[in-house]
């Protein structure tokens, strides 16, 4: 289903890949989806583990716009020359900006990474997006903003995902 067919009012997990595609500017419709998030129309969550993803993400990003490292390999090469992390700030600035846009970021617990396991077990998902799929579990969820085709093996789970991305 679209982003932008959530109904007003619901309840949203939001993946890193949402956030991402916002802060890149690759897709107008995270940004609306994001506004309306900002605006109350959506109760939106996210978690950690997703915060944590979306900075590693941008950090990459980031290194390859300023030239500061060329793909392949970026982590290998930024973890070589940490002077150039050091450079590094967009990436923290943006992430900063979801917890003003109204979204609220719930804590992993212990039990929800061994709840991830079963999830894994069952649907055959990598462990971020077991995480995912077991926080929202917890969190009594059943939508989710994400263009990860992965969790369309979840039964529990409506995938809203942006339209305008050609990655």
């Amino acid at each position: 289903m679209k982003l932008d067919e959530i109904k007003t009012g619901s309840e949203v997990f939001i993946d890193a890949n949402i956030f991402i595609y916002h802060f890149t500017g690759v897709s107008d419709e995270c940004g609306n989806f994001l506004n309306r998030c900002e605006q109350g129309d959506l109760t939106a969550i996210t978690s950690v583990n997703v915060i944590l993803e979306v900075l590693h993400r941008l950090m990459m990003v980031e290194a390859v716009k300023k030239n500061l490292v060329k793909p392949p390999n970026i982590v290998r090469k930024l973890n070589e020359r940490p002077e150039k992390i050091k450079g590094l700030n967009e990436y923290f600035v943006n992430t900063q900006k979801i917890k003003e846009m109204g979204i609220e970021i719930r804590p992993v617990t212990f039990e929800t990474v061994i709840k991830s396991q079963m999830v894994r077990m069952a649907y055959g998902l990598m462990v971020n997006d077991s995480v995912i799929a077991a926080s929202m579990q917890e969190e009594g969820l059943k939508l989710l903003a994400t263009n990860d085709t992965g969790f369309e093996k979840v039964d529990e789970i409506l995938i809203y995902s942006p339209e305008d991305v050609d990655l």
